[in-house]
């Protein structure tokens, strides 16, 4: 297929129409992503990667019925709903992450919403880790206006809030919010001046036009996310979206070349999933243009590779962490 090449390829653009980003999935897969490593080297160093390490501060009993999730109240899957951390735990685990290499410390916590009653605990976090020196990100459900500027005076960074699909292939992901509510609360996050962290999951039974539909509702906001986060799913026994078939690993890396091109200054987290992706097809999602992993061997709920596995990985890609501003 002869896709039309603009001369300003490499810029960000907010007008991508749906048939040209399915057009990009459509290119021969070397040629794909030969066009996003190219955009990619126009931005960024190729042999750097951000870092990130997530900690979960308060798991299980959500509201949200989001059919991949392993902490949602309607699914059967053995995680148990606790408390709200308490802010000293936080930081001290935040320290540790900073010791093992993480630049970003995010904080996620199974909410529908932000409650106020939860926001100065929350605050305490944010600002004790920000004091570690790390870049800080939080993932705690819908926000107001106000609750995104108490946050980002907490000394917050960057806000969490996926769009997880497509919209024409939502309502079959998560019937409990609407995809507008989801675009209401990144409103809020770019008003407070807080940096987006928005992507989405694959491997939950869409097609290949849901996935386009997802990087074109990323690549036509006002904004492209800061950090664009590529899910791989990690099915979970007990939600509904277990037994979905996994995205085949070639239309997984064409999802990352897409994304680098349709949102060239986003830093593309290889996010979720690597548990169970092999080196060859992580080190071809760098190829791509990835350029940003979660390190630490637990996500949330779910299992991450070992310290020593992520070095040895990079080391024998000749990567090293990026350089943060």
């Amino acid at each position: 297929m002869n896709v039309h090449v603009r001369a300003d390829a490499a810029l960000p653009r907010h007008d991508w129409t749906p048939a040209e980003v399915e057009a990009l999935f459509e290119l021969p897969f070397a040629e794909l992503v030969f066009r996003a490593a190219e955009v990619h080297r126009r931005w960024f160093d190729p042999a750097e990667v951000q870092l990130s390490q997530l900690l979960s501060v308060k798991t299980g009993g959500c509201a949200e019925n989001c059919g991949y999730c392993s902490q949602s109240a309607s699914f059967k899957t053995g995680v148990a709903a606790t408390k709200l951390m308490d802010a000293e735990t936080v930081v001290s685990a935040a320290a540790e992450a900073k010791a093992g290499g993480a630049q970003r410390f995010c904080m996620g916590a199974a909410w529908r919403d932000l409650k106020d009653r939860d926001l100065p605990k929350v605050a305490a976090m944010i600002s004790g880790v920000k004091a570690l020196g790390l870049e800080t990100c939080a993932t705690l459900g819908m926000l107001t206006a106000g609750q995104a500027q108490a946050l980002k005076a907490a000394g917050l960074d960057y806000y969490n809030h996926n769009l997880d699909t497509g919209p024409d292939y939502y309502s079959t992901v998560v019937t409990t919010r609407t995809y507008q509510d989801r675009l209401d609360t990144l409103a809020h996050v770019r008003e407070a001046g807080l940096s987006t962290c928005c992507g989405g999951i694959v491997g939950m039974g869409e097609t290949r036009r849901d996935r386009a539909g997802l990087l074109h509702s990323l690549a036509t906001l006002p904004a492209h996310p800061d950090s664009l986060p590529i899910n791989d799913l990690m099915p979970v026994p007990g939600t509904p979206l277990a037994g979905s078939d996994p995205v085949d690993g070639l239309e997984f890396v064409r999802t990352i070349a897409v994304a680098r091109l349709v949102c060239p200054k986003s830093v593309v987290r290889l996010s979720a999933g690597r548990e169970h992706m092999s080196r060859e097809l992580q080190a071809l999602a760098f190829l791509a243009g990835a350029n940003s992993i979660f390190i630490g061997a637990q996500l949330l709920t779910t299992s991450n590779p070992d310290k020593n596995t992520d070095a040895a990985l990079l080391a024998d890609l000749g990567m090293r962490p990026m350089t943060m501003n």
